[in-house]
Formats: structure tokens, sequence, C-alpha cells
């Protein structure tokens, strides 16, 4: 009866050969993987909504995110890229009366929904309450950050109004004051990268002040 015939594994044949297999499924799978509505995402799909009191009808790809749909298509570059993964807010815009990371939300999910950017918030001529306190206590530097600031700020503001509370709200149960702690939680997802934190507390103590 004939021995069987010992053979030597070594790691490169096994390493040569399952490279091999492996391209041999990939290779096929890649040339299918054609989307299946790879005209619609070509031709994009057709998204309506209000920025700063004024209708928006567009057609765009459907990963186009609100930050990119407002500075590249409707052109209102007052909102700033930041960082691009929500951890800035830079790019915070006021949608349906509250804040958001235009860079983590898509376009197309906005639809019918009315947006306001810092330009929709005051002009040069008429400042809007929160841009003139900036201006009155420089609570900005390069200035990168402040279209992002004052929109979270104006909308923090209206946050405590409605008694909304925060993560360092002692009581959940009364409304909301307008303390330091509260001031720096609320506004915490608000980078200056300039430091001019205690000159933006300010503005926004002043501000609200003149709400009380």
């Amino acid at each position: 009866m004939a021995k069987p015939v010992e053979r030597e594994v070594s790691r490169r044949g096994v390493l040569v050969g399952g490279t091999a297999a492996a391209m041999i499924g990939i290779v096929p799978g890649a040339q299918a993987q054609q989307p299946a509505n790879s005209d619609a995402v070509q031709r994009g799909y057709d998204v309506s909504f209000e920025v700063n009191g004024k209708q928006s009808n567009l057609q765009l790809d459907t990963r186009t995110t609100l930050l990119d749909a407002l500075r590249e298509h409707i052109h209102l570059t007052g909102t700033k890229k930041g960082c691009d993964h929500g951890q800035c807010g830079a790019c915070t815009v006021i949608v349906n009366g509250v804040r958001i990371n235009s860079c983590l939300t898509l376009a197309i999910m906005h639809q019918g929904d009315k947006i306001t950017t810092i330009e929709g918030l005051g002009t040069p001529d008429r400042l809007h309450p929160m841009q003139a306190a900036f201006v009155k206590h420089d609570g900005y530097q390069c200035g990168y950050c402040t279209p992002g600031q004052i929109c979270s700020a104006v909308a923090m503001l209206d946050e405590i109004q409605e008694g909304i509370p925060s993560h360092v709200s002692a009581d959940l149960t009364s409304a909301p004051k307008l303390t330091n702690i509260e001031m720096r939680e609320r506004m915490s997802g608000n980078i200056c990268r300039c430091g001019a934190y205690s000159n933006i507390a300010e503005a926004i103590a002043e501000v609200a002040g003149s709400k009380t």
C-alpha cells in the first residue's frame, strides 16, 4: 500500500494561495456593484425648504449635506465648514426653531423645513441683538466660529425660555436659569479656537438680561 505523499506547506504558499482565492471572489463582484438607482443619483432629487424666509427649490444628490446645500447651492457662505464632523459647531443653523449641526444632516431630510442661517438673523444695517452684543463685547477674534456661536446662542436662550433642561440642570421640574454653568454647558458644542469665551459669555448674558 502506497504511503501518502507528505508536502511541506510554507507560510508564503498559504499567503499567495489565500490572496489568489480572495481576488477571484472580489473582482467579479466589483464589476457588478452598480447602484440600482444610479440614474436617480446622477439626476438628483428635488428638495424644497424655506431659508431665511425665502423658498429654495433645489435638485441635489442624496448625499449632499445641509451645510453644502446652503454654501454651495444657495451661496449662503456665512455658515462655516469647520471640522465637518459635528464637533466644532461652526456650521450651526436653526431648523424649525432648533439649533443643529448642518454638517451632520442631509439636505433631503429637511423637505418643507424652515431654516435660519446667520444671514437671516440680521443685516449690517439692522443687527440682531445677539449680533450687536457680540460686536459690543468683542465676542470674536478670527470670526470663523462666530456665525455658529451666534445661531447657537439665539436658539439656546429660546430653549431656556421654553423650560428645556440641560445636563447640568439641578431641578428638572423647575424653569432653568441662565447661570454661568448653564450657559457654558449649553454652549459647549461651539468651540472658539481663539479663546474668546469670556467675551462670548458677556454678550449672551447681556441679551438674556434684556429679555427678563
